[in-house]
C-alpha cells in the first residue's frame, strides 16, 4: 500500500505499469530497448477519496484522466527503465497530495478608497460629457445672443 496521506492509500498492485519505446538521448539502443514508463491508476483504486478531492483530482489530472477513470502518467525522462517507473510514480503521489491538499482560505478585501475616488471622477466626468451633447433649446440659444 502507497500512503499519500492519513486517510489516502492505493494499492500497488491496482497501478499498471507498460513500458514503451521512448524517443530522445540513448543512441541506438532507443531502437531496442522499452525504457519509458506509461502508468496506470483507475480513480476507483484510490481508497478513502472523497467527493471533493476526486473533483480535485479531475481538475488537476486535466488531460491526463482518461473517460473511464484512469489517470495515465508517461514518465520518459530518464534513459533507465527503473527510474523512470520511480519517476511516474513519484509524480502519480505528488499529483494525488496536491489534490488532497485542502484550498488556502480566501481573504475578504475591500475596495481602496482612492479607486473608488477614481470611479466617482469618471461618472462625473461621462456624465458632463453626456450633458453637452444635448439640444440646445431656442430660449437658452435666444439668451446666449445678448
Amino acid at each position: 500500500m502507497i500512503r499519500i496521506t492519513n486517510t489516502i492509500t492505493v494499492d500497488e498492485r491496482d497501478i499498471e505499469e507498460v513500458f514503451i519505446r521512448a524517443s530522445g538521448p540513448g543512441g541506438q539502443n532507443v531502437n531496442k530497448v522499452s525504457s519509458a514508463v506509461q502508468l496506470r491508476c483507475p480513480l476507483s483504486a484510490i481508497i478513502g477519496l472523497t467527493p471533493v478531492i476526486e473533483n480535485e483530482i479531475v481538475k488537476l489530472a486535466g488531460r491526463r484522466l482518461t473517460k473511464d477513470g484512469i489517470i495515465v502518467i508517461e514518465a520518459r525522462r530518464f534513459r533507465a527503465q527503473e527510474r523512470n517507473r520511480g519517476d511516474a510514480l513519484e509524480r502519480l503521489i505528488a499529483l494525488l497530495k496536491r489534490a488532497a491538499e485542502p484550498p488556502p482560505p480566501r481573504r475578504k478585501t475591500k475596495t481602496p478608497r482612492s479607486q473608488k475616488k477614481k470611479r466617482l471622477e469618471n461618472k462625473l466626468h461621462r456624465s458632463d460629457t453626456k450633458g453637452k451633447r444635448k439640444p440646445v433649446s431656442r430660449a437658452s440659444w435666444e439668451r446666449g445672443k445678448e
